[in-house]
C-alpha cells in the first residue's frame, strides 16, 4: 500500500471516515470525511484527466462561501495545481487584472457570478469554465465532472514547498498583489493555531467571513481540516443568524472568527442582550484594530474576545492573546506565535525598545516566500528574510505587541504622528457611536488634521461638539480631530475593513 504524503482529507478518511469533515448551512448539504476524500480525489482527477490541468497550473473560484470551495482547494492540493480564490466584490476590470496576472487554466464560479464568469473567460482566454451549480450551459457541471473521473489517474506528488494558493490583496490601495501561499505555510499557521486557539478534532468552527480571504480559508477553518475538525460554512455573514448559531447549543460552534464589524453589528441586536454561548471556546478578532468598549462589552457577556494579528502573506496568524489574558491585556494583539519571529524596527533599521512605535517585521515558516509576478514589490517587502508589514505597533515589558495602526494611515499633525485608530477607539466610548473612522485632512497651519466621519445611532442626539469634547477630556489636543461628519454608512470591503481610502476622495475637501 502507498500513501501520499501531507495529504491531509487522505489521512482523515483513513483515522475517521464517518465523522463530519464540512457542512453547508446554505443547501444543508453535509460531507464525512470518507465523502470528502471521494470528492476531492475526483475533482483532481477530473482536472487532470479531462481538462489537462498540470501541477503549477492555476485554478480560480469565483463563488460565494460553499463546501464546493474548499473542495477546489484540496483538489489542487492533491493535483499540485494552483488555487485562486477570487473577490466577488470586485468590479470586472479588477477581476480581469487578477486573471490576467496569473493566467488560470480553469475558473469554477457559481450561478450568480455566470455572467461575469462568461466574460472573464473570454477576456482572458481561460479554455475552461466549471460551474458548480450546474446551470450555466457554456461551463462544465460540477457535479458531472466530479461523477465521470477516472480514479485511477496517479496524481503529482506535493511537498511543504509546493505552491497551493495565490491570494490576491484586497486592493485597498493600488493594484492587487498576489502572495504565494504554500502547503508548507498552511500547516505551520495550523501548528501556530494549535496552542492559544485549542485547535483539535473534537472542535466545529463556523466559517462566515468570505472564502477568498485568509481570515475565512485559514482562521480556523484549515487549521480544522488539518486536525480533523468539522467546519461549518454560511454563505455569507449576517448578524442575526450567526448570533443565533453561537448561541445555539445543539449547533456546538466552539470556534468562531470575526473582523471588528462582526462583533459590532451582533452586539447592536435586541437579541444580544439575552444571548449566552454555551459551547463557544474561542470568539477570534482581527483584520483591523479592535475598540477597547467593543471588548468590554463581548467580555461582560462571559464570551472574551481574543484578539490576533495577522496578514495574507503571514500564513496569517503572526500574534494572539490566550484565553487568559484577553481580559489582563486589553487591546494587545497578544504575543508571537510559537513558530514566528518578530521585529519592531524604527525607520533607521534599528530594533525600537519597549513601549516605543516601529515598524513590525516578520520571519517563519507560514511567511509568504514572495509576490506572484511583482519583484518590485518583493524587493521592498523583504530584507534579511524578514517580511515588511507596513504596520505600524509598540510592544510592553512583556512582550505583548498592540497594533497601533497601518504607517499609511498615520498622519502628521504639527509635527506629531497621529494614528487614526488610537482616536477611533476613544470615539467608541460613546454608546451612540455605531462607527466612525479617522482620517487625516490637509490643513495650512497644522499641514495635516483629523476628521471624524461618524454613524451614529438611529434617534441619537449626540452632536460634534459632545463628541470632540469627549475627545479632548481622553486624548492629547494634538490627536483631537479638528471637525466631525456624519454619514448614514461607512463604505466596507468584503472582509469588512473600513475603506478609508474612499473617504479620504470625498471626505478631504
Amino acid at each position: 500500500m502507498t500513501t501520499r504524503s501531507y495529504d491531509w482529507i487522505a489521512h482523515h478518511a483513513r483515522t475517521r471516515p464517518d465523522a463530519v469533515a464540512q457542512r453547508d448551512l446554505a443547501t444543508g448539504r453535509s460531507f464525512i470525511w470518507a465523502e470528502m476524500e471521494a470528492r476531492t480525489t475526483s475533482l483532481a482527477s477530473a482536472l487532470a484527466s479531462d481538462l489537462e490541468v498540470r501541477a503549477g497550473d492555476r485554478v480560480a473560484v469565483l463563488a460565494n462561501n460553499t463546501t464546493n470551495t474548499f473542495e477546489v482547494q484540496f483538489a489542487c492540493w492533491k493535483l499540485g495545481a494552483v488555487f485562486v480564490p477570487l473577490n466577488w466584490r470586485l468590479a470586472l476590470p479588477e477581476l480581469e487584472y487578477i486573471l490576467g496576472d496569473c493566467s488560470p487554466a480553469v475558473l469554477v464560479h457559481d450561478d450568480e457570478f455566470a455572467d461575469t464568469a462568461t466574460k472573464l473567460a473570454e477576456r482572458c482566454s481561460i479554455r475552461t469554465c466549471i460551474d458548480m451549480d450546474g446551470s450555466d450551459a457554456t461551463a462544465i457541471d460540477y457535479e458531472e465532472l466530479l461523477a465521470s473521473a477516472d480514479a485511477a489517474v496517479e496524481l503529482a506528488p506535493t511537498t511543504h514547498e509546493t505552491p497551493l494558493m495565490i491570494m490576491y490583496t484586497s486592493g485597498t490601495t493600488g493594484r492587487p498583489k498576489g502572495a504565494q501561499i504554500t502547503q508548507g505555510m498552511t500547516l505551520w499557521n495550523a501548528v501556530n493555531c494549535t496552542e492559544f486557539f485549542g485547535i483539535r478534532a473534537g472542535m466545529i468552527n463556523l466559517v462566515c467571513l468570505p472564502l477568498f480571504h485568509t481570515g475565512g480559508l485559514n482562521v480556523f477553518a484549515n487549521p480544522a481540516f488539518h486536525v480533523g475538525g468539522q467546519v461549518v460554512i454560511a454563505r455569507s455573514f449576517d448578524p442575526a443568524a450567526t448570533l443565533a448559531m453561537l448561541s445555539d447549543p445543539e449547533a456546538g460552534i466552539t470556534h468562531f472568527l470575526g473582523v471588528p464589524a462582526n462583533y459590532v453589528f451582533m452586539a447592536q441586536l435586541p437579541e444580544f442582550e439575552d444571548a449566552t454561548f454555551p459551547t463557544v471556546e474561542v470568539a477570534g478578532v482581527g483584520g483591523a484594530p479592535t475598540p477597547e468598549p467593543l471588548i468590554e462589552r463581548w467580555a461582560g457577556k462571559g464570551l472574551p474576545l481574543q484578539q490576533m494579528y495577522g496578514m495574507t502573506e503571514t500564513g496569517p496568524v503572526v500574534t494572539a492573546l490566550k484565553p487568559e489574558d484577553a481580559a489582563v491585556k486589553i487591546g494587545s494583539a497578544g504575543l508571537p506565535m510559537m513558530h514566528c519571529e518578530v521585529r519592531v524596527v524604527a525607520e533607521d533599521g534599528n530594533d525600537v525598545v519597549p513601549g516605543e512605535r516601529g515598524e513590525l517585521w516578520v520571519r517563519g515558516p507560514a511567511i509568504t516566500p514572495a509576490y506572484w509576478n511583482r519583484p518590485e514589490a518583493n524587493e521592498q517587502s523583504f530584507e534579511g528574510g524578514w517580511f515588511k508589514t507596513g504596520d505600524a505597533v509598540s510592544a510592553d515589558d512583556d512582550g505583548f505587541l498592540y497594533v497601533v495602526d497601518r504607517w499609511k494611515d498615520m498622519y502628521i499633525s504639527g509635527g506629531e504622528n497621529v494614528y487614526p485608530a488610537e482616536v477611533e477607539s476613544v470615539m467608541y466610548q460613546l454608546d451612540d457611536v455605531v462607527e466612525v473612522a479617522v482620517i487625516g485632512v490637509p490643513d495650512e497651519r497644522w499641514g495635516e488634521v483629523g476628521r471624524a466621519i461618524a454613524v451614529i445611532r438611529d434617534g441619537s442626539e449626540l452632536t460634534e461638539k459632545a463628541i470632540l469634547d469627549h475627545c479632548r477630556a481622553n486624548l492629547a489636543r494634538f490627536k483631537v480631530p479638528r471637525s466631525v461628519v456624519f454619514i448614514d454608512e461607512l463604505p466596507h470591503n468584503a472582509t469588512g475593513k473600513i475603506l478609508k481610502r474612499e473617504l479620504r476622495l470625498t471626505h478631504s475637501g
